[in-house]
């Protein structure tokens, strides 16, 4: 479960900078949907390498954003915080709804509004999230830097645990169960995406090879060579969204070597096979190309 809210922080958080490092590294201890994970101030300053003060700014801003919640009645191991990250919850809970009728529905980003769901106090106690007590010994923090009264190099467990990483690694999720990620629930699976067969040539992408020279540097047949061999080299690749086939196309293009009196022409056939008739269609043009690159490389795989 881990993965999905890694997912979520990754694709969707607006957290930057030391906020984005505190806030993925409590998703990586997400046990569960409810995304409620223990964690000490202590240990977030070595996962993030920040310093103490930069760690609590970035629990303050995470906090303000709204894409973090201190759950100031409960307690984790050693005293430490515990964080729930109210958003992942409520993009999670969304996938669920929405695709319980129908696994293949495209699910919508998600949206400041959605409602996360209540928390289930019981079933954070086997992750080691246990209700205050409200001893006297031990008042209720109003910060989010977590506690730090345990000596920092023990790993020791509570009694009432029932699950510990097996290593005392903090890499790990709480849950050693969590189940492998459904893929389906990723927002990679909505529509827009194409494959490098289908996607077009834009027109942007056409007048920054005239800006650039590579128009005039490759010529109109070599241009249309190097663009086939993109297509073959990218063929295996999964569908992506079009301003990203194009940034790659671009990439490509630039690299294109140009042409050299020993090669003249990008676009020969093999076996010496001149340059295709004219009246040739597009889709006949980008296969003698393609025929040609294979045929003879230039080195710019």
């Amino acid at each position: 479960m881990s993965r999905d809210t890694r997912e979520w922080a990754w694709e969707y958080s607006a957290s930057r900078g030391n906020a984005r490092l505190v806030l993925l590294s409590i998703a990586d201890r997400i046990p569960d949907e409810q995304c409620v994970a223990w964690a000490s101030l202590t240990s977030l300053m070595r996962r993030t390498n920040a310093s103490r003060n930069a760690v609590r700014a970035a629990l303050t801003a995470l906090a303000e954003s709204g894409e973090l919640e201190v759950l100031a009645d409960l307690v984790g191991p050693q005293h430490s915080t515990v964080y729930r990250l109210p958003r992942a919850a409520a993009w999670l809970a969304k996938i669920v709804a929405a695709r319980t009728a129908d696994p293949e529905e495209y699910v919508e980003p998600p949206a400041e509004t959605d409602p996360a769901p209540e928390l289930d106090v019981e079933r954070l106690r086997r992750h080691g999230i246990w209700p205050r007590t409200g001893s006297e010994s031990d008042p209720p923090r109003q910060d989010l830097t977590g506690s730090e009264s345990a000596p920092p190099r023990q790993n020791l467990t509570p009694a009432p645990v029932g699950i510990r990483p097996p290593s005392g690694s903090e890499s790990a999720p709480q849950n050693r169960s969590e189940p492998k990620v459904n893929r389906k629930y990723s927002s990679r699976s909505a529509a827009g995406l194409t494959s490098a067969a289908d996607w077009q040539i834009d027109d942007a992408s056409l007048s920054w090879a005239q800006q650039q020279g590579h128009l005039t540097r490759l010529g109109e047949h070599g241009l249309q060579a190097a663009d086939a061999k993109w297509r073959h080299h990218r063929a295996a690749w999964s569908p992506r969204p079009a301003s990203t086939w194009a940034a790659d196309w671009r990439s490509w293009i630039a690299r294109e070597h140009s042409p050299t009196p020993q090669r003249r022409n990008l676009y020969a056939l093999p076996g010496g096979t001149p340059a295709p008739q004219a009246g040739m269609t597009r889709a006949d043009a980008h296969m003698a190309a393609l025929l040609a690159a294979v045929d003879k490389r230039t080195g710019t795989e």
